[in-house]
């Protein structure tokens, strides 16, 4: 089966990536070895920034400049304005909140959150600030950043792509023959619960797998050198807690970042990211929730959370290797033969790397309004009997252990 794209790699990324070419007529598959968003984007905390965190020094970085317009982008796919059509994506909140703790390193950090953003922070009264922050000392801001529900954001482009969606048996179902290093000529594929196969000979390849581009580089040939992975340990809390979602900032860092859902039993549930699960990375599951509770009481002080049971868990952001392992200030795609290894950096950044993978294809395009877009995806009738990969679960569904801090501190599982 002749295509022209083949695409490795089931989170944000790949998706859009695919809604992008299969609707400028690309003829164009998606393989996914695992559950799609498994890893990077089903573990983000699904908020779609706009540069803040990249600001807090005062200055307009490159970081910031990159990112400051994927809110608007994501803002108009969520309302069915453009494409890819992302109005069947839960938003879990319209907007963030901007708060700082009592030192003075956060005074001043909240200053920089005012610098050349699209998005800037919206200084809130006593009156209009949520509950959870009725304590907190100093400004509290509303910032215009919407936060999503990350599986359900993949769950809505898999509803519309199923029939470009490949599960595979990345161990014994994959064969590549390349013509030289970095040129794909061909892709075997074993049907993971049968005997029938496929052979695909693609005109480009993109790698959009995350940690997992490291391998399939070596697959296509490459340099899985060309990688770094930055480690992070988030935390998550369950109860009845208050809805939060937004950032402490204590100067030139974000302290905390709070975003909150509900899990299938209705409970409220945190994730934890920020400076904490940087830190928490040296850290076991025990030391970092002892750390988390003290944090945690620390920037928000009006918020009760005995009796709340805790849990973490790790993953690791693939990016383009750097100088001394550090932050990519945009997503980065890297071109070598017919291979295209894409890393989108943070999950707003999604449609620009989409837009950058696709020009190392063909020239861009416009992106079409909806109604401007008549284009009907239709599957590709050879692959009507292969098996669709299923969309992986939210981190709360899947973690094992959860524990309980009783008054001295001390933890024991929870029921």
């Amino acid at each position: 089966m002749d295509v022209d794209v083949v695409i490795f790699g089931g989170g944000a990324a790949g998706l859009w990536l695919l809604d992008e070419l299969a609707r400028r007529g690309d003829r164009v598959v998606l393989l996914e070895a695992g559950r799609l968003g498994q890893g990077q984007t089903v573990g983000s905390q699904g908020i779609i920034h706009g540069g803040l965190k990249y600001t807090l020094q005062g200055l307009l970085t490159p970081a910031a400049r990159e990112i400051r317009d994927m809110p608007e982008v994501w803002r108009q796919s969520l309302a069915g304005l453009r494409t890819p059509d992302l109005r069947q994506t839960r938003v879990r909140s319209q907007a963030c909140h901007l708060w700082r703790s009592e030192s003075l390193r956060s005074k001043l950090g909240m200053l920089g959150a005012r610098v050349g953003l699209h998005v800037a922070p919206c200084e809130l009264s006593a009156d209009e600030r949520p509950p959870a922050l009725a304590g907190c000392p100093g400004t509290v801001a509303r910032l215009d950043e919407q936060v999503i529900s990350p599986a359900s954001f993949v769950a809505d482009l898999a509803r519309q792509h199923a029939g470009r969606l490949l599960a595979i048996d990345a161990a014994d179902g994959i064969k590549v023959t390349l013509s030289c290093p970095g040129v794909v000529a061909r892709i075997a594929l074993s049907h993971p619960h049968g005997t029938t196969s496929i052979a695909i000979v693609p005109r480009h390849v993109v790698l959009t797998a995350g940690a997992g581009n490291g391998p399939l580089r070596s697959l296509c040939g490459l340099s899985p050198a060309r990688m770094q992975l930055r480690p992070l340990h988030m935390v998550l809390v369950r109860g009845d807690l208050p809805v939060v979602n937004g950032h402490c900032v204590d100067g030139a860092r974000t302290r905390v970042t709070i975003t909150a859902d509900r899990d299938s039993q209705g409970r409220t549930v945190w994730q934890v990211g920020g400076q904490l699960a940087e830190d928490g990375v040296a850290c076991d599951e025990r030391t970092l929730v002892r750390r988390a509770q003290a944090e945690l009481a620390a920037v928000l002080p009006g918020v009760d959370f005995a009796g709340h049971e805790w849990a973490t868990y790790r993953v690791d952001r693939a990016e383009l290797a750097s100088p001394r392992a550090s932050r990519p200030d945009t997503a980065t795609v890297a071109h070598e033969g017919n291979v295209i290894t894409a890393w989108p950096t943070k999950l707003a950044l999604a449609p620009q790397l989409a837009r950058m993978a696709a020009e190392c294809i063909a020239p861009a395009r416009a992106v079409p309004l909806i109604s401007d877009s008549p284009v009907q995806i239709a599957p590709l009738p050879e692959l009507c009997d292969w098996p669709r990969p299923e969309v992986a679960m939210p981190v709360w569904e899947t973690v094992r252990e959860w524990q309980r801090l009783d008054a001295g501190a001390r933890i024991r599982d929870a029921a």
